[in-house]
């Protein structure tokens, strides 16, 4: 089928001829024609159609994942209550689906100026830096980079965080008793390292979140920084109007 001639970009048409088969024929995780297909289907060049389908992407409509195709996107129920406290693993238990947690890093090391001042120490400072990549059903949805002073978890090692949520470990193994977090969040684009950890392309949609934990003290307990899949995350925030 032979796209028509209208002053509408050839890529931009083909974005709504598959935006409304993603709405009302296509099923979350069902495997898109691939670019051959759909540039024989429509008589459209590859690069037109790769457009297309980097476009959808930044839309969240579809999940490119590297040597496997372009998939639907899931963007039914993916939503986190800012007003509630916040933890992966028990969210994505909501949900009904398995969540995993990767550690790509554990060390120690001196604070940097910019996080020593955003976990109120001084540059130098010995902190613990924890980078992880987290799934659900096999998913990568998010890469966290956490860090924590370690004169309040002298003895943090691996294997603890192995077994059990960070939170966990916070409040139980050394009873520092979590009183409010902050998160900020925001539209970004993926950077190169994580894209290749989230297996989305580069410059993908993402949210960037900055999320500062303190404990009843109002001290920082942890610092993390988060890079989470457009497409696989909404937010929901309730608002009461007072009486």
């Amino acid at each position: 089928m032979a796209m028509r001639a209208k002053r509408q970009p050839l890529y931009d048409q083909l974005v709504d001829i598959l935006s409304q088969k993603i709405e009302y024929e296509y099923r979350p995780g069902d495997l898109m024609p691939s670019e051959r297909e759909l540039s024989e289907r429509y008589g459209l060049s590859r690069t037109t159609v790769r457009l297309a389908l980097q476009e959808l992407e930044r839309l969240g409509l579809v999940v490119r994942q590297h040597g496997r195709g372009t998939f639907v996107a899931d963007r039914s129920a993916r939503t986190t209550n800012l007003l509630s406290s916040y933890s992966f693993t028990e969210q994505m238990r909501e949900l009904g689906r398995t969540p995993e947690t990767t550690i790509l890093e554990f060390a120690e090391q001196d604070a940097d100026p910019k996080i020593a001042e955003c976990m109120r120490m001084r540059p130098g400072d010995r902190l613990f830096k924890l980078k992880r990549l987290r799934s659900a059903d096999g998913m990568p949805m998010m890469v966290e980079r956490s860090y924590l002073p370690v004169r309040k978890f002298l003895s943090l090692r691996r294997p603890l965080l192995e077994q059990k949520p960070l939170y966990d470990i916070i409040e139980q193994d050394f009873h520092e008793e979590i009183r409010v977090a902050e998160e900020e969040f925001y539209a970004s684009i993926a950077r190169p390292a994580d894209a290749r950890l989230l297996g989305i392309a580069e410059n993908a949609p993402v949210l960037d979140l900055v999320r500062t934990t303190y404990n009843v003290n109002n001290e920082v307990v942890e610092y993390t920084l988060s890079v989470a899949r457009g497409d696989q995350f909404k937010y929901k925030v309730y608002h009461h109007r007072g009486e």
